[in-house]
């Protein structure tokens, strides 16, 4: 592996984009593998996991640091991008992998913090007492400090190019390229056919609301369903106004608009209120006044 890489000076440096990509990966192969372990246990008794939650996290993330950083050099997401991490505190110029104190370290710092952090919240959580809430302040103090200390650092990332966590920065954990030519191609057929997409649907977006889709609707109804086309007892029951031209339902506080159809109060109300320009789906006549029906409807058959 040292003599394939060779001279420091000739490893290509992992762009910025890459690093943020490889832990962009972890994460998500992180939550992949909890809600791999979780579903196994949906038969069981809800709750069940939520006392040994922090435990059973920190062991997966064991195992993944067993067969990814101790193993192999590298996380998963490194591993994908063809990245993988080289011990920056050697003196000499050639590729150096990682020490077991380092790797030891990086584990103590990334599995053991987050687990000591989730398990303190839990503990002091519903604690009172004084000593613990001075213990809980200096945590929420100490953790406030490293959360700090990672926004410098990622600034300073962003500036060099070089050690994207602070936990890479301590160790003094450098990431590079394990074939010097395996630099990052970009896709601008997927950039491209992403763009078109985006485009359309802005325009999608401003286009829709100018389409009156209730209208359109109503017309389509009255083309396939017209009045003319309804059975003997339909155009009788229709006759006497006992539908309503929209719903078709038995009409509830019954009104007209000045043609000899009728609507539900609520039917005509809501389509006139949401369209100024509607028409009646039976007949085509214009709104000239919304008016309660005149006479009254016997329930003689439903």
């Amino acid at each position: 592996m040292a003599s394939s890489i060779g001279n420091e000076k000739s490893v290509n440096p992992v762009l910025r984009i890459s690093q943020l990509d490889a832990l962009e990966l972890n994460k998500a192969l992180e939550q992949l593998v909890w809600s791999q372990f979780t579903s196994c246990f949906h038969g069981f008794k809800p709750g069940m996991l939520a006392h040994f939650e922090p435990e059973l996290k920190a062991f997966l993330w064991l195992l993944l640091w067993r067969f990814t950083v101790y193993s192999k050099n590298a996380t998963v997401g490194q591993a994908i991008l063809n990245i993988q991490y080289k011990n920056n505190l050697s003196q000499t110029e050639k590729y150096q992998p990682l020490s077991k104190h380092q790797k030891l370290w990086y584990l103590i710092f990334t599995v053991g913090g987050r687990w000591l952090e989730e398990r303190c919240y839990d503990l002091f959580s519903n604690r009172h007492l004084e000593s613990f809430c001075r213990i809980k302040h200096c945590i929420n103090f100490g953790a406030g400090l490293l959360k700090l200390c990672g926004l410098l650092n990622f600034l300073i990332f962003l500036q060099k190019g070089t050690f994207a966590t602070l936990t890479e920065r301590i160790l003094g954990i450098r990431s590079v390229f394990c074939k010097p030519q395996s630099a990052r191609q970009i896709g601008f057929e997927y950039m491209n056919r992403e763009l078109l997409w985006h485009g359309f649907a802005e325009f999608l977006i401003y286009l829709l609301p100018l389409i009156n889709v209730q209208k359109l609707k109503l017309k389509i109804s009255s083309w396939s369903l017209p009045i003319a086309g309804l059975s003997s007892s339909e155009n009788t029951l229709a006759a006497h106004c006992k539908e309503c031209s929209l719903c078709g339902e038995w009409p509830t506080m019954p009104h007209t608009i000045g043609c000899s159809h009728v609507f539900c109060y609520y039917c005509i109300k809501s389509n006139y209120l949401f369209d100024m320009y509607f028409t009646c789906p039976k007949c085509g006549s214009e709104v000239h006044s919304v008016q309660p029906l005149k006479y009254k409807i016997e329930m003689t058959e439903l």
